[in-house]
């Protein structure tokens, strides 16, 4: 029986399962760069409210409902992610976009390292 060939992702790498090998899951929270990257607050509903702190320019997406947000962000664009402390909620989210073809990452140790690394705070 000859091997079926496996329809190419989005994200070109063709790999049979839904992670993507050649994307790498984390960013360093030094390199993240909220002027010139694409970046979304997936902390939990709860977290977000009891919070007055967002990544400058992030938007929040609620990571509970990402069947409802999942197909309106580009393919094209480098998309950092992060949640309180770059735990569950991240790596799901993750999981899922890249699986879509999304160029996904998550922040390393999510807001909290972003801010003990210098990144830049506002207030909602």
């Amino acid at each position: 029986m000859e091997p079926v060939a496996q329809p190419l992702k989005r994200c070109g790498c063709g790999s049979p399962t839904d992670k993507c090998p050649d994307l790498p899951r984390t960013i360093e929270p030094a390199k993240v760069n909220p002027d010139s990257t694409l970046v979304f607050d997936v902390r939990r509903e709860a977290d977000y409210a009891a919070s007055n702190e967002i990544i400058p320019g992030a938007l929040w997406k609620n990571p509970d409902k990402i069947d409802a947000w999942i197909g309106a962000l580009p393919l094209t664009q480098d998309v950092v992610i992060y949640c309180v402390r770059g735990g569950t909620v991240s790596n799901s989210v993750v999981d899922r976009l890249q699986a879509a073809g999304i160029k996904a990452r998550f922040i390393e140790g999510g807001l909290e390292a972003y801010k003990l690394a210098g990144g830049k705070i506002a207030r909602k």
